[in-house]
């Protein structure tokens, strides 16, 4: 699979309604350009691929809205909507913020995120100019997986967040 090849079952894996198989995803992710955490600053709106991983609809009933790398030391994991529709940093179901390193994933170097308060990782690359793909991993999570994959496309509308969850916007 060449990178237009990837692009194009890419697009079509997030469009897809119903399971995506993770080794699809798998064979995009090989083929994807690296990033650095300086390139990848900015508000991103998140979605999730239908892998039978066991976060898959967690995020949505919490409201999860996207990502905001404000500096590669300000990283914001989690931003949800409230009630309202306002932006705010989910730091209880993050269990606090993040910030961007390089690391290796899979024998490439590439930005990723690394949480504050939990040992969990989000690699990146990119899909398109706009678009992120993201392979969550964990402490104790084998080689093989399961992973959790996830895209980010940059979000232009996202409005100014707020750093914490306002009062009654539990997930």
């Amino acid at each position: 699979m060449d990178v237009h090849e990837a692009r194009t079952r890419f697009r079509e894996l997030r469009e897809k309604d119903g399971p995506v198989p993770a080794a699809e995803l798998d064979a995009i992710w090989a083929v994807l350009a690296t990033t650095r955490p300086e390139e990848i600053l900015g508000e991103w709106k998140g979605g999730e691929f239908a892998t039978g991983h066991p976060l898959n609809g967690m995020l949505a009933k919490a409201g999860w809205h996207g990502k905001r790398f404000a500096s590669v030391h300000d990283a914001k994991p989690l931003m949800c909507r409230d009630a309202t529709g306002a932006l705010y940093s989910n730091l209880e179901l993050g269990k606090g913020e993040a910030s961007l390193w390089t690391v290796e994933f899979r024998g490439e170097t590439t930005a990723t995120m690394v949480y504050d308060g939990q040992p969990v990782f989000d690699h990146f690359k990119w899909v398109d100019d706009t678009t992120l793909m993201g392979i969550m991993t964990a402490k104790g999570v084998p080689p093989e997986g399961p992973f959790y994959y996830f895209f980010l496309e940059r979000d232009t509308e996202a409005g100014s967040p707020r750093e914490a969850a306002p009062a009654g916007a539990g997930a």
